[in-house]
């Protein structure tokens, strides 16, 4: 059974005192939070923080903070270690860029939604305004709108058809 991320009967050094090569002592304030089998944690942070800093910044906080500090300086190394100029920043940045095209090609695939719509209620309008030139036979109160009242009643009811053949061609290809 592990606590604190050492073995209870062979007090196995934590990650930490391992890569420094001292014996870890029974209070280490790094064993609870990089243990023996995850060595890349702490390697990772002592390159980039140094253990002297990590161990400062552990002592000053409350225990209950501890944890994610810990995990904020493993993600912090383990970026800058990926991007020694940028590190996280950079990865937020390349997020903010992938987020903002993302946003780009929403708006353009909605903008066509919205143009093939009005060309089917243009194309349904054209097929009314003909049907009223003919004679008709039945006389409901529908029939007896304006053109105008037609095309709004149509661009409010006009649900987005989804079944037509080439509809995903059209709106993911450039």
């Amino acid at each position: 059974m592990k606590e604190g991320g050492r073995k209870q009967g062979a007090m196995s050094p934590c990650a930490a005192c391992k890569l420094l090569r001292r014996r870890c002592a029974h209070d280490c304030v790094f064993a609870p939070y990089f243990p023996a089998d995850e060595p890349h944690k702490f390697a990772s942070v002592h390159k980039v923080f140094g253990a002297s800093n990590v161990n400062k910044m552990l002592q000053e906080l409350p225990e209950h903070q501890r944890s994610d500090a810990v995990s904020s300086m493993v993600y912090e190394a383990n970026a800058r270690v990926r991007d020694p100029v940028y590190g996280c920043v950079g990865a937020i940045s390349s997020l903010q860029q992938q987020v903002d095209s993302l946003q780009t090609q929403l708006a353009l695939a909605q903008a066509e939604v919205v143009h093939m719509r009005m060309c089917h209620v243009s194309t349904s309008t054209h097929h009314q305004h003909k049907s009223l030139l003919l004679p008709q036979a039945s006389n409901s109160s529908s029939e007896n709108l304006s053109p105008s009242s037609k095309l709004a009643k149509s661009l409010f009811a006009m649900d987005m058809v989804v079944d037509q053949p080439n509809i995903g061609e059209s709106l993911w290809s450039s």
